[in-house]
């Protein structure tokens, strides 16, 4: 593996995911954009996450010195969320609504109505906790937490 194969692989988190995601969002945009967007304390810490974006390629600056994201970098990065319009979400948080619902209609069936689904509940209490964790942290990660 060489070395521009390797700065590829490297997983894009925290403040750095949140310059991608910002010059993702908002097209072209200059150093002192990312850094307000993004929160950054100061230029040469956007200038740091940005050098980190472009030596792997994800993003790339014109040729007035303003940050765009590649597009083939989109799907990679995001891999395991949708975005819908400007919101990014995880994939797992429509199947953790809707295995939330299902749990509450057959709790409320087991409870008040006497329907035979006691096994029913607890394995879609079991799955909904977990698709919830894995949503939870799926979103801090786009979040940077």
């Amino acid at each position: 593996m060489d070395k521009e194969e390797n700065l590829r692989r490297f997983e894009v988190k925290g403040n750095t995911l949140r310059a991608y995601l910002y010059v993702a969002k908002n097209g072209p945009c200059e150093l002192r954009d990312v850094q307000h967007g993004v929160g950054l304390s100061s230029p040469s810490l956007a200038s740091y996450h940005l050098n980190k974006l472009i030596a792997s390629g994800y993003v790339k600056q014109d040729d007035l010195s303003k940050y765009l994201a590649t597009s083939e970098s989109t799907a990679q990065i995001l891999e395991g969320y949708l975005k819908i319009g400007t919101t990014i979400v995880p994939q797992l948080l429509f199947f953790t609504v809707f295995f939330t619902i299902l749990a509450a209609y057959f709790s409320y069936d087991s409870l008040y109505l006497g329907g035979p689904t006691v096994y029913l509940v607890s394995i879609l209490i079991a799955t909904m906790a977990t698709l919830w964790f894995e949503s939870f942290r799926l979103l801090r990660r786009v979040e940077g937490s």
